[in-house]
């Protein structure tokens, strides 16, 4: 068997590489091709597709977050790896070789799941409010040997207004030492610094370029790494990330219409998803639609095609179409046009909002909320704000780290949506020449159809589990 290092960069584009060296090196002495995802083009779901090699109607990963029928509630960046169905790429190497290991750093749906080494964020959550970063491992002595040699995970530098350049460098340290101290056949790694800035500033801001720079030189430790452990390396984009202008919110029109429900709780408004004839689950680009009402179901979408942001509204027929039909679906889909995004937002009145509204909060909130990554502008000394609130917790008291603003004009990139503009495709690369011969190998029936040979062929989601097993288990030795 042939080691191999998989690095996954949610936003890497073919038009990023030339602010890269490290990874355009890769891709002129290996093979570079595009890489064509699924809808929704967001990380848990297109995650699972490479694990898989299946569409979300098999997998079932059908968002970041959706309605759970049962309970009546929402659930967002649940981490169970039981909620994917499918045989992951691991189950089948130990098949070929029982001899074969797996570590999964950082990829999502992590703990509990049958890899050998794993290394997940998890915080503590104390009764009196807090929230304290660590991590969850498996083996578990593994996050104390992390702990000791690498210090706590920088959780607050991994999401939220202080993400930056640390979680990701943290999580290659990691990497090195599990890949240095036990040897694994497949090393999964994922690196997040290119989806903060690309979603606050926009990919077009020229401040991209040093987000560019700062996670090529981690990738370069990682490769040189890789290389000295005859290792094949291969990299991976979940998305492109399109120039977004447009909030829509899509709630707010539901609650007008009198389909969304919600519960008056001291002050605040809590919707009610149980007791709603129609609601959407916003991640993104894509909102699932769950509407226990039939009788308005038509009605629900016309609204929703009406609605300017909306590009397109997907119905039982073109669900089947997009492999978007598995029962955690919503009734309909939305999808954004490029320059629009979604908001959970369901108060009409800012005054309303739930009380974790202006938090970093990603399990509570019913939906995905990037503008956690913004600090209100209406604190004219944001850091004394937050110490003081800090100092308040530290010396027992409760209180709200209520710093996030309300303003989702603030976002100026989003994804979800598959981009259609070539030099912004994200991309796949390999360490080794001739990886991707002939274009794509995907099979029949899972996308639409296009010729794809030659000149602009790609690669589909749906191929990588199988083309990191060829890459494991061919003869080939890694290039040097």
């Amino acid at each position: 068997m042939n080691p191999l290092l998989v690095i996954d960069i949610p936003g890497l584009t073919l038009d990023q590489l030339q602010s890269m060296p490290n990874l355009a090196k890769l891709a002129r002495e290996g093979s570079l091709q595009n890489l064509e995802l699924i809808t929704p083009a967001v990380t848990c779901p297109v995650q699972s597709t490479f694990l898989t090699g299946e569409m979300p109607s098999r997998h079932g990963v059908v968002a970041n977050g959706w309605f759970f029928r049962e309970t009546s509630e929402v659930g967002f960046w649940k981490q169970s790896n039981a909620l994917v169905s499918g045989e992951k790429v691991w189950e089948v190497g130990r098949k070929k070789n029982p001899s074969f290991t797996c570590a999964n750093l950082f990829w999502w749906f992590n703990m509990y799941s049958n890899v050998d080494y794993s290394v997940t964020p998890r915080p503590m959550y104390t009764a009196d409010g807090r929230k304290i970063p660590d991590c969850y491992t498996h083996p578990a002595g593994l996050r104390d040997e992390l702990n000791e040699k690498l210090g706590v995970f920088p959780l607050f530098q991994f999401w939220g207004p202080g993400a930056d350049i640390a979680s990701t460098r943290w999580i290659r340290k990691a990497a090195e030492y599990v890949m240095c101290k036990s040897m694994p056949t497949l090393t999964l790694v994922y690196l997040p610094h290119l989806d903060y800035n690309l979603q606050r500033l926009g990919p077009n801001h020229p401040g991209i370029v040093n987000d560019l720079r700062e996670i090529d030189a981690e990738c370069g430790v990682l490769i040189d790494g890789a290389r000295q452990q005859g290792q094949k390396i291969l990299v991976l984009s979940e998305y492109a990330v399109s120039e977004t202008t447009r909030p829509v919110h899509i709630n707010r029109l539901f609650r007008e219409k009198g389909w969304l429900a919600v519960r008056n709780e001291m002050g605040h408004e809590a919707p009610d998803f149980g007791a709603s004839q129609a609601f959407a689950v916003c991640d993104h680009q894509v909102a699932h639609i769950y509407i226990r009402d039939k009788n308005i179901f038509a009605d629900v979408k016309k609204a929703l095609e009406s609605l300017a942001g909306i590009e397109r509204v997907l119905d039982k027929k073109t669900k089947k179409e997009f492999r978007l039909d598995h029962e955690r679906s919503g009734e309909l889909v939305a999808i954004s046009q490029a320059d629009s995004w979604f908001t959970y937002y369901h108060w009409l009145d800012d005054s309303k909002a739930p009380d974790y509204a202006r938090t970093v909060d990603i399990h509570r909130k019913p939906g995905y909320d990037p503008v956690e990554l913004f600090i209100d502008p209406k604190f004219r000394l944001p850091s004394v704000s937050i110490a003081w609130r800090l100092l308040k917790k530290k010396t027992g008291f409760r209180t709200l780290m209520d710093v996030i603003s309300l303003d989702a004009s603030l976002v100026k990139g989003s994804h979800g949506r598959v981009s259609n503009i070539p030099e912004k495709s994200p991309v796949i690369i390999s360490s080794e020449k001739n990886t991707f011969p002939g274009g794509s190998r995907a099979k029949r029936g899972i996308r639409p159809k296009k010729k794809r040979t030659g000149e602009g062929a790609s690669i589909h989601a749906t191929e990588v589990k199988s083309l990191m097993l060829e890459m494991i288990f061919s003869e080939a030795p890694a290039l040097k």
